[in-house]
C-alpha cells in the first residue's frame, strides 16, 4: 500500500476490502448462475438475442436476488471490518466506525456507555439495509426451491 501511495487513504482501504469480498461473491454467484437452466439463454438466442442481450435481458434479472445478497454481504463485511482499517488508516479523521469504537477502550478500562451507544448507532445502517432488501433476499432464498 505504501508503494502505490495508498496508506492512510480510504480508496486503498476499499481496494483491500475488494481483495476478500470479490472472491467469495464470485464463488457465490457462480453457484447461483449454475442453477439457472441453460434452456432460458438458448431460447432467448433463438428469439434473436445476442449472447450479451440474453445475459442482460434474461439471466441478469433472474440473478438479481443473488446479486443483492452478494452486495449486502460485501457491505456488511466491509462495514464491520476492523484489522485492515486499523493498520492502513492512521488519520483519526478517516477512521472507520469499528476502529473509532475501539478508542473507548483504554487498557482494562471500558467506557461502556459510549461503547454501547456507538455500537447501536453502527448497527443501524446494516439493519436498515436488511429491512429494505428483505423481499429481494427472500426471493433469492426461495429461487429454485420449487420445480414445476
Amino acid at each position: 500500500m505504501s508503494r502505490v501511495n495508498l496508506n492512510n487513504n480510504l480508496l486503498g482501504l476499499a481496494l483491500t476490502y475488494l481483495s476478500f469480498t470479490v472472491p467469495f461473491c464470485t464463488w457465490m454467484l457462480m453457484g447461483y448462475f449454475k442453477t439457472i437452466p441453460l434452456d432460458l439463454e438458448e431460447a432467448a438466442m433463438i428469439d434473436g438475442c445476442t449472447r450479451f442481450q440474453s445475459f442482460t435481458k434474461v439471466l441478469l434479472p433472474l440473478a438479481l436476488p443473488a446479486i443483492a445478497a452478494s452486495g449486502i454481504f460485501s457491505f456488511t463485511l466491509a462495514w464491520n471490518e476492523f484489522l485492515y482499517a486499523l493498520v492502513f488508516i492512521t488519520d483519526s479523521k478517516l477512521q472507520t466506525l469499528p476502529v473509532g469504537l475501539s478508542s473507548h477502550i483504554q487498557a482494562d478500562i471500558y467506557m461502556w456507555g459510549p461503547l454501547m451507544a456507538g455500537s447501536v448507532m453502527a448497527s443501524v445502517p446494516i439493519v436498515l439495509i436488511y429491512i429494505l432488501a428483505q423481499r429481494v433476499l427472500v426471493q433469492g432464498m426461495l429461487a429454485g426451491a420449487v420445480r414445476g
